[in-house]
């Protein structure tokens, strides 16, 4: 577990030296955009690190599946307005599944 987290984080910070703190678009191997601004500057979901960078978490790539990742930053920010792994943006069918499983009514996820 310890390994993983430390992977994660050293993953996660050659992404940023690797890219600038200061680059407009985010980037990372998940990128997830809050519905609305959240002050937490990290979080960590199961064994991987978020970093918010220009408004969205970013991390690097994990051994959780895809959809789970989404879930699980979802429920820690109160919804996405977006998330992509890899490059590839979730489409709106998969954006709202992600955002059904925050544990929230969906009229606050909505709502923000």
């Amino acid at each position: 577990m310890i390994r993983r987290i430390a992977s994660s984080v050293i993953a996660t910070a050659a992404i940023i030296a690797a890219t600038g703190v200061h680059a407009q678009t985010p980037t990372g191997y998940y990128v997830a955009t809050p519905l609305a601004k959240v002050e937490k500057t990290k979080l960590i979901t199961r064994s991987t690190l978020w970093l918010q960078q220009n408004g969205a978490f970013v991390a690097a790539r994990a051994p959780e599946r895809d959809a789970v990742l989404c879930q699980l930053v979802a429920r820690n920010v109160g919804g996405l307005a977006a998330f992509s792994v890899g490059g590839k943006a979730y489409d709106a069918a998969q954006l709202d599944k992600c955002n059904g499983k925050t544990g929230l009514p969906a009229s606050n996820v909505a709502a923000n």
